[in-house]
């Protein structure tokens, strides 16, 4: 990672995290999300929206420790071993309450924490876990809109040293995984997937609209990891421009892995050692991956 460099403008990046087992892999999509956490100014924080707090209230996590939360099931024991003992910042949920106003923005000190949307990510963007970390939780009972539009308020965040980190899947339909396509996606996600990078890389603003989409109940039969990229859709409209792709790809036929980068180049990699694997065991109809 670079030096700290708080006073220029910070980047944005959404990672599609797919499965938990990433936490512990090796491969193109955990290699790429280190290749990034390695070109980036060292942040002041990392404001993290993640796919798995959805909950029906707009919150932030203003605990200065929070607690490592393995929320799944049928992983193994390995995987419920990790700890990410990254700070807290709870200044930073009076900050992001001041960007986003009126929007009311609530303040957690003692229920979430650092979920598995964000830390098997962030073990191999920033694996050190010094980095304050704060999550901003995903409102259920708001439209894509809202999020898109909440995106674009915490721009000024950036200029403060603060790196946003948006983690979902774009297109995440467990009820049909297929363990067998273990690197491909059917045709529906990858038209999908698609449609979602050409507004992406132009007109991100238009990123709520993609519920039109022939695709869209197929691919988001529940918002909640898709919305994750609205956030950055929102910032990158507030920027004035599109995003980079910094990988892609497909995970057992019904999850993409496409991640994206605002204000840095995209650098997609290579297969290293292939695509992240499945656990036996795992039911195919979980709702934590």
């Amino acid at each position: 990672m670079s030096s700290d460099a708080t006073s220029t403008r910070m980047p944005a990046v959404f990672f599609g995290h797919g499965s938990p087992m990433n936490a512990l892999e090796l491969n193109r999509y955990t290699s790429a999300w280190r290749a990034f956490g390695q070109s980036v100014p060292r942040p002041r924080a990392i404001l993290v929206v993640s796919a798995h707090w959805y909950i029906g209230a707009t919150a932030v996590t203003a605990m200065p420790r929070p607690k490592t939360i393995h929320d799944f099931y049928g992983f193994p024991q390995e995987l419920f071993d990790v700890r990410y003992p990254a700070p807290g910042l709870p200044e930073l949920a009076e900050e992001v309450s001041d960007v986003v106003h009126p929007t009311w923005v609530g303040a957690d000190i003692d229920s979430w924490g650092i979920d598995h949307g964000t830390w098997s990510v962030l073990v191999h963007a920033f694996p050190e876990a010094d980095i304050p970390v704060v999550q901003l939780s995903i409102n259920a009972f708001k439209g894509l809109d809202y999020h898109l539009e909440l995106g674009a308020k915490l721009a000024p965040l950036r200029e403060r040293g603060v790196l946003v980190v948006a983690s979902g899947n774009v297109v995440h339909n467990l009820g049909g995984v297929n363990p067998r396509m273990v690197d491909q996606g059917f045709d529906w996600a990858q038209r999908f997937d698609e449609a979602a990078k050409e507004v992406m890389l132009g007109e991100p603003t238009e990123a709520a609209a993609l519920d039109a989409h022939r695709d869209f109940d197929s691919a988001v039969p529940t918002p909640d990891h898709f919305i994750p990229l609205l956030y950055l859709a929102g910032l990158a409209g507030a920027d004035g421009g599109g995003t980079n792709v910094l990988v892609d790809g497909y995970a057992y036929g019904s999850v993409s892995m496409t991640a994206y980068t605002l204000g840095r180049p995209g650098h997609p990699t290579e297969t290293l050692t292939g695509a992240p694997t499945l656990p036996d065991g795992v039911p195919a109809d979980s709702a934590n991956i």
